[in-house]
C-alpha cells in the first residue's frame, strides 16, 4: 500500500487508527476463516465524522470499501481481497443511552449483541435479538445482515427491533435519522434502505434499538415427537395455548439431536431415537403459577397425540444444557467439508422440501450426511451437508441439491444469513426480474462508483 494513502488515513483515524498489512496479518479474515487478513488498510474510526471523512477520502481515490463488524457472517459478506480499504466499526462500541420510560437504547454500530442485551437487563429491559453468535456479532452487522435468530417468532427480525439509523454514504454524506418514536410516517423510512443491505449501500454506524420490559419467567421444554406433521400442529397449538408468550421453538431433525449428543459432546436429557425435537420457550410474568400452567398445556398437548416425550429443566445450567444442545454443533462443524445452508419456506412444505433434498443428496452422495434443524415458526431451516470425502466442484453440487427445489415450494435461498457472495449466483431464484433491476438502480443511485462492499449481494 502507498504511504501516501496509509498517510492520509491516519490522519483522519490517528496512527493507531489505520493499521498496514503487517498488522493485518496477526488478524484472522473471519469468524471462520482462519487465514490472515488481506486488504489496502484497515481503518478503525472513533466516531461518525472520521467513517464520513475516510468515505470522502476513498470516494476521491475511486478506492473501494468493505465495511467489518464482529465477522460472524455466513455468506461471505465481508470478504476483502489486498486491493481494498477495510472499515472496522470495533472502537465505536458505545452504549450511548438507555431510555428506560420509552424503552430504547441508543448504541454505536461495533457494539456486541450480547454487551447490548447485558446493559438493558441491568435496567430490566430485553432488547429481544438473539442468537448463537451473541458474544462476538456487532449491532451494525446485525442490521446489515437483518439479523434473525431465536426470538423472530415472537419479536420479528433486526428491521422490526431498529427505530433509528445513522449510516454514512459512499460518498462520505452522513444520512442521521435517529428516530426514537414507534410511529413516524413523515415520509420515506429511509433506515429500511439500510438493513438488510450487507453494507453495500451505506456504513451503519449507530442505531436506536426497540426495547421490551424483561420478563420476569422462562419456561423451556424440550419435547419429542414422531413426526413433522406433529411438529406443526403443537406450534399452532402452543401458540393458541400461551396466549402470544411463546418466544422460540426451535425444530432438530432426529439425527441432528442424535450427532450432537454423541459420547464427548452433549449429555442427552431424553431417548435419542425419536424423528423430531423442539426446544421451545415461554416468557410469564413470574407468577407462582408460571410452570404448573405450562406444564398443564405440555400435558394437554400429550393428551392430543401432539408430543410422545418431554422434560422441563429445573435450573438454570439444565435450560442452558438443553439449549446447548440446539446451539452447540461443533460436533457436526468438526468434519470436513460441511457446508452450512439458511433457507426459508413455507411451513407446510417444510417435511416434502427435506425429504426431496437428502433424496437428491443421497442419489448423488451415497452415504452422505443431512443434519437439519430450524425455526420453523419463522419459516426458517439450517442444513448441515457431509458429502464424506473432500473434493473440487462439492460445494456446488451440495449448492443445486438444496436450493434446486427451492423454487417450487416458493421459498429463498437466504432466510436470515444474507446474499454475500456465496449465494449471489442464486439470488435470481427468490427474486424476480423487476426486483433484481430495482436493486441494482438502488445501489447505482446510492453508490454510483460501486466502491461500498464491491461484488456483494448484486453486480452492477
Amino acid at each position: 500500500m502507498s504511504d501516501k494513502l496509509l498517510g492520509s488515513l491516519r490522519r483522519i483515524v490517528g496512527e493507531d487508527g489505520a493499521l498496514d498489512s503487517e498488522a493485518m496479518a496477526q488478524r484472522a479474515s473471519s469468524y471462520w476463516d482462519p487465514t490472515p487478513l488481506r486488504a489496502r488498510a484497515l481503518v478503525r474510526p472513533r466516531t461518525t465524522e472520521e467513517v464520513s471523512a475516510v468515505l470522502k477520502l476513498c470516494c476521491e481515490l475511486g478506492q473501494p470499501v468493505v465495511t467489518h463488524g464482529g465477522l460472524t457472517g455466513c455468506v461471505e459478506g465481508a470478504g476483502a481481497s489486498g486491493e481494498e480499504v477495510i472499515i472496522s466499526l470495533e472502537r465505536m462500541n458505545a452504549i450511548e443511552e438507555i431510555e428506560p420510560i420509552g424503552r430504547t437504547a441508543t448504541v454505536q454500530a461495533g457494539a456486541v449483541l450480547q454487551q447490548v442485551q447485558e446493559a438493558v437487563a441491568e435496567q430490566n429491559l430485553l432488547f429481544p435479538l438473539d442468537l448463537g453468535a451473541r458474544g462476538s456479532c456487532t449491532i451494525g452487522g446485525n442490521v446489515a445482515t437483518n439479523a434473525g435468530g431465536i426470538n423472530v417468532i415472537r419479536h420479528g427480525m433486526m428491521r422490526e427491533l431498529v427505530l433509528g439509523l445513522e449510516a454514512v454514504l459512499a460518498d462520505g454524506t452522513v444520512v442521521s435519522s435517529m428516530n426514537h418514536m414507534l410511529k413516524n410516517n413523515a415520509g420515506y423510512d429511509l433506515k429500511q434502505l439500510f438493513i438488510g443491505s450487507e453494507g453495500t449501500l451505506g456504513v451503519v454506524t449507530r442505531a436506536v434499538l426497540k426495547l421490551k420490559e424483561a420478563p420476569s419467567s422462562h419456561i423451556s421444554a424440550l419435547v419429542a415427537l414422531e413426526t413433522f406433521d406433529q411438529v406443526a400442529q403443537l406450534l399452532k397449538f402452543m401458540e393458541q395455548r400461551l396466549g402470544g408468550h411463546l418466544n422460540a421453538y426451535e425444530v432438530m431433525w432426529g439425527n441432528y439431536f442424535r450427532a450432537v449428543t454423541e459420547p464427548g459432546f452433549h449429555r442427552a436429557p431424553m431417548d435419542r431415537d425419536y424423528p423430531f425435537y423442539v426446544v421451545m420457550e415461554a416468557s410469564g410474568s413470574g407468577a407462582d403459577g408460571d410452570e404448573d400452567w405450562f406444564m398443564g398445556i405440555l400435558e394437554a398437548a400429550v393428551e392430543q397425540d401432539l408430543i410422545v416425550d418431554a422434560i422441563l429443566p429445573k435450573s438454570e445450567a439444565e435450560r442452558d444444557a438443553i439449549w446447548g444442545i440446539r446451539e452447540d454443533f461443533e460436533a457436526i462443524t468438526n468434519i470436513h467439508p460441511t457446508f452450512l445452508y439458511d433457507v426459508s419456506l413455507p411451513i407446510r412444505h417444510m417435511d416434502a422440501y427435506t425429504r426431496e433434498v437428502a433424496e437428491l443428496l443421497e442419489a448423488q452422495w451415497p452415504g452422505c450426511k443431512c443434519y437439519v434443524l430450524g425455526h420453523i415458526g419463522d419459516g426458517n431451516l439450517h442444513f448441515f451437508v457431509q458429502p464424506g470425502f473432500e473434493g473440487d466442484g462439492l460445494h456446488a453440487l451440495s449448492d443445486q441439491a438444496v436450493y434446486t427445489p427451492l423454487k417450487q415450494y416458493s421459498g429463498s435461498v437466504s432466510a436470515e444469513h444474507g446474499i454475500g457472495t456465496e449465494k449471489k449466483k442464486w439470488l435470481p431464484s427468490s427474486r424476480n426480474p423487476a426486483e433484481l433491476a430495482l436493486m441494482r438502480q438502488l445501489k447505482r443511485s446510492l453508490d454510483p462508483n460501486n466502491l461500498l462492499n464491491p461484488g456483494k449481494v448484486i453486480d452492477l
